[in-house]
């Protein structure tokens, strides 16, 4: 092994670990936005259905588009009745 892998091998483990650790809580606020929105009491079934399409086939991008329309904006959902 050369100086510059003895040097750098303990900033590629942390860079390693981090990306690991950024997965994780990615993956947990996935599947925290799918319990919530399986959950959560819509006017309409059609819009759950969507819902739950957009954040499973959007994965964190529609988790997140999620988070900001439905649970932070508008609790009770997009339909009106």
């Amino acid at each position: 092994m050369g100086m510059f892998e003895i040097l750098f091998w303990p900033f590629t483990v942390a860079f390693v670990g981090l990306a690991i650790l950024i997965s994780i809580i990615v993956l947990a606020f996935w599947i925290w936005m799918i319990v919530d929105c399986a959950q959560r009491k819509f006017k309409n079934d059609v819009e759950k259905i969507l819902w739950l399409v957009i954040i499973v086939l959007g994965q964190w991008i529609g988790a997140l588009v999620y988070l900001i329309v439905v649970k932070l904006y508008n609790s009770k959902g997009l339909m009106k009745k």
